[in-house]
């Protein structure tokens, strides 16, 4: 595992976004582990996460993209923190647009701010996490009725390597809709397998029981 994983893993285990014990999900799913990337509240936490998604835009898209796009509202910090760490740690210069969830009827008018997007742009969308795709799926006709870009790819923080749609997990499905490249900046399998029974600041909370029990939900909504 790249070590930028492992430090993404602790950064949010410190950051109070992973946690572990018993939840629900918007699906309602009963489920054993949860990650709330709305307790990202600092600016250094803020600074740090862009930087891990840069590590995984230049680590799992090969293609050219020109433009990083961020889906209102958790997309659209993310989309600027992560163009910042590019152009800064990585000498990457790229432009970024985020969307209105209400068109603008005056002014400028409009419902995309930043970057105007034109014909044969390379997009990277980012998006904070993605269970059964729908936000791609409301986002991927926007983009296309601003202008005939190219879905260059798509990052999120965590795969949780749950069922979309049908048996296979939702970043799978979404790669074969689109063709476009998918990735995370880890998955859960990379989660379970670096905390298992490893401390974190002197405590342990993976232990036998917790991973247990996220064997037993995986068998039920894993991706197959």
């Amino acid at each position: 595992m790249e070590e930028y994983k492992k430090q993404f893993i602790e950064f949010m285990v410190r950051s109070d976004v992973l946690t572990f014990g018993d939840f629900i999900t918007k699906s309602g799913r009963k489920t054993p582990y949860f990650i709330n990337t709305g307790n990202y509240k600092t600016g250094g936490q803020i600074k740090k996460l862009g930087e891990f998604y840069a590590e995984a835009i230049c680590s799992t898209i090969k293609d050219d993209a020109n433009v990083l796009f961020g889906p209102a509202y958790k997309g659209i910090p993310l989309v600027v923190t992560t163009s910042i760490a590019l152009s800064h740690k990585l000498n990457r210069d790229i432009s970024f647009c985020f969307n209105r969830k209400e068109v603008k009827d005056h002014g400028e008018g409009g419902g995309l701010i930043g970057h105007k997007l034109t014909d044969n742009d390379r997009v990277i969308i980012i998006e904070d996490v993605t269970t059964a795709g729908t936000s791609i799926r409301e986002t991927v006709p926007l983009l296309r009725k601003a202008a005939k870009i190219k879905l260059a790819g798509l990052i999120i923080s965590v795969d949780r390597m749950e069922k979309g749609a049908g048996d296979k997990g939702a970043l799978q499905e979404l790669h074969e809709e689109f063709g476009m490249t998918t990735g995370a900046i880890v998955t859960l399998d990379e989660i379970v397998s670096y905390l298992h029974n490893r401390q974190i600041d002197g405590t342990i909370l993976l232990n036998d029981d917790i991973k247990q029990k996220i064997d037993v939900y995986r068998e039920k909504y894993g991706a197959r």
